[in-house]
C-alpha cells in the first residue's frame, strides 16, 4: 500500500476521477463518452502489476470489452443525433437504438448476463485496484444509464445479476472472486434503485463503497486472497470480529449499515407494486448472507494447533475501528441524523 501512491499513480488517479466528473457533469452523450474514453486511458496503467501474471491479461479484457462498448455507445448516440431530431419512444427506430445504448453501458458496467469479463479482470488485480474497479467505475455507467434507460430490460438485468451473483458466489474458494460475484449481486440493487429513486441509488453506492473499502483494505493489510488464509492466520480476535461484522454489513442484516439501502429499495419496489421481483432479490440476497456466515462460520470455530503462517502488525488499526463502527452503528444513527 505504500509503494501504491507513487507520483505516476495519483497522476492517473486523479485525471480518472476528473474524468468521471466532466462525464457526470455533462449533459451532452458526446462528452459523456470522451469522459468514458479518458476514464478508461486513466485506469489501465493503474491496473499494471509486475507481481502478478494475471495482470496483463486483466488489463487486455477490461480494455477490449471498455472499448467495445464505448464504440456501441458512441455509435448509438450518433445514430439518435442523425436519425430522430426528437426521442420518439413510441417508433421501433428510437427504442432499437436505445437498447443498443442500455447494452453497451450494461455491458461496461457488468452486469449479468454480460459479467463474463467481471470476473476474469478482477483475478488479476490487486485489491486497491479491485476496490477501484468495483465502486468507482460504477458511477459513470449508472449516471449514463439514467439518463436513457428502459425499464423492462433494467428489471431483467437486476433480477439475472441479483441470482448470477448469489449462486456463482458459492462456490468461490477465493476472496477476490466472493467480493467480485457479490459486487455483481449488488449492481441488479444498484440498477433497481437507479430506476426507481436517484438519491436512493446515491445512498446505496455510498454504503456499498464505504463497506467494501473495509474489506478490501483490510485484506490488503493482510495479504489475504483465499479463504484458507483467513482460516489460518494468526491475528488478534478484534480483526476476526471486523471481518465478520463488515460481512454480514456487506450481506444486509439488519442491525448493520448495510440492510439501510436494501430496505430504502425495498421500499420503492413495493410503492411501485414489484411484489414479485422484491421476493425473488430478498431470496438471493439471502443466499448471499448465507456464504458471508459460512466463511465467518468457520473461521471462529476452526483452532489449528500448529504455527500460523504469519502475523500481522495494523498500523491503521483506528481508521478499521471507526469505519467497523460505522458500519455496525449506523442504521441506528440514520434516525438521529435525520432529526
Amino acid at each position: 500500500m505504500n509503494n501504491y501512491f507513487n507520483s505516476t499513480k495519483i497522476l492517473f488517479l486523479s485525471l480518472m476521477m476528473t474524468s468521471t466528473i466532466f462525464s457526470v457533469s455533462s449533459l451532452s452523450m458526446i462528452n459523456i463518452w470522451m469522459g468514458m474514453e479518458v476514464n478508461l486511458i486513466s485506469f489501465i496503467p493503474l491496473m499494471i502489476n509486475k507481481n502478478n501474471n494475471f495482470s496483463s491479461e486483466s488489463m487486455m479484457s477490461y480494455f477490449l470489452i471498455q472499448s467495445l462498448s464505448s464504440a456501441n455507445f458512441l455509435f448509438s448516440s450518433l445514430l439518435i443525433i442523425s436519425l430522430t431530431k426528437w426521442f420518439n419512444l413510441t417508433s421501433l427506430k428510437s427504442m432499437t437504438i436505445l437498447f443498443m445504448m442500455n447494452i453497451s453501458l450494461l455491458m461496461k458496467l457488468g452486469a449479468a448476463p454480460l459479467h463474463f469479463w467481471f470476473p476474469k479482470t478482477m483475478k488479476g488485480l490487486n485489491w486497491m485496484n479491485c476496490l477501484i474497479l468495483s465502486t468507482w467505475q460504477k458511477i459513470l455507467p449508472m449516471i449514463a444509464l439514467s439518463y436513457c434507460f428502459i425499464s423492462k430490460l433494467m428489471i431483467f438485468m437486476a433480477i439475472t445479476s441479483t441470482i448470477t451473483g448469489s449462486i456463482m458466489g458459492l462456490t468461490q474458494t477465493s476472496l477476490q472472486m466472493i467480493l467480485t460475484y457479490s459486487s455483481i449481486s449488488h449492481i441488479g440493487w444498484m440498477l433497481m434503485s437507479l430506476m426507481l429513486n436517484l438519491n436512493t441509488w446515491l445512498t446505496y453506492l455510498l454504503i456499498y463503497s464505504m463497506l467494501n473499502f473495509i474489506l478490501m483494505v483490510l485484506f490488503k493489510i493482510m495479504n489475504m486472497y483465499t479463504l484458507n488464509q483467513i482460516y489460518s492466520n494468526k491475528n488478534s480476535n478484534f480483526i476476526k470480529y471486523f471481518i465478520m461484522f463488515n460481512l454480514l454489513s456487506l450481506s444486509g442484516l439488519p442491525p448493520f449499515l448495510g440492510f439501510l439501502p436494501k430496505w430504502l429499495v425495498i421500499n420503492l419496489m413495493m410503492n411501485d407494486n414489484l411484489i414479485l421481483i422484491t421476493l425473488i432479490m430478498v431470496m438471493m440476497s439471502l443466499i448471499n448472507m448465507y456464504f458471508y456466515i459460512r466463511i465467518t462460520y468457520t473461521y471462529f470455530m476452526l483452532n489449528f494447533l500448529e504455527i500460523k503462517f504469519y502475523s500481522t502488525q495494523f498500523n491503521q488499526m483506528n481508521l478499521i475501528l471507526i469505519s467497523t463502527f460505522i458500519s455496525m452503528m449506523g442504521l441506528m444513527l440514520i434516525p438521529l441524523m435525520t432529526n
